[in-house]
């Protein structure tokens, strides 16, 4: 009972902290629809859940073991959010009719970018590495250890999907477009801002 109250613990708080995730969610959701917000949400979930997966099956700890490799992936998920802060950066201000059919941009797209944004991120790599190699015991049942990822991934899905319902409310949607070119610069600085974080974290001993 109490390693599960301390997964959970630790599991919100990692949650709730701000981070690129929570940049790209809120970006979406303002920027393009409820719907796209949304599957950004699931994507970080399916992110989660590929972190969940090498770490049950032993990945994490070879990860750990080989500094080389593990500062070699934290790097290209730092690069990967510094290249998206720099695409929002470059994205052209849209008039009104851009903006009628921000919609446009798939489904799949939106997804994808929830998923390699998480998948990719140094942050959440080293959240969940953490949690099974140190915080769960290894006598642990791998049943648990599954229903441990379930709740990871479960906190991650419904916290972003509720912060896409917030943001893409009518309400504060309809508001807030007219300063998309602004928001856009201002996700891309702190997408940016991660990452150059993370890259100088990930090179450190």
């Amino acid at each position: 009972m109490t390693e599960l109250l301390v997964v959970i613990t630790i599991t919100i708080l990692a949650v709730l902290s701000p981070g690129a995730d929570f940049a790209l969610v809120t970006r979406n959701s303002l920027m393009l629809s409820r719907r796209h917000g949304v599957l950004t949400a699931l994507g970080i979930g399916l992110g989660v859940m590929l972190h969940i997966g090498y770490s049950l099956l032993g990945v994490g700890l070879l990860l750990q073991q080989s500094p080389l490799w593990f500062t070699g992936l934290k790097l290209a998920g730092a690069l990967y959010l510094i290249y998206l802060g720099i695409r929002l950066l470059r994205s052209p201000a849209q008039g009104p009719q851009e903006v009628a059919g921000r919609g446009q941009v798939s489904s799949w797209a939106a997804l994808r970018s929830g998923f390699l944004t998480n998948a990719l991120n140094p942050k959440t790599m080293i959240f969940v590495l953490s949690l099974f190699m140190q915080v769960i015991q290894p006598g642990t049942g791998l049943a648990v250890q599954i229903g441990y990822g379930a709740i990871i991934v479960l906190a991650h899905v419904l916290w972003f999907v509720a912060v896409a319902l917030f943001f893409s409310a009518p309400a504060i949607a309809e508001r807030l477009l007219g300063y998309k070119r602004r928001i856009d610069q201002l996700f891309g600085v702190v997408l940016i801002g991660f990452g150059l974080l993370l890259s100088v974290l990930g090179v450190q001993p």
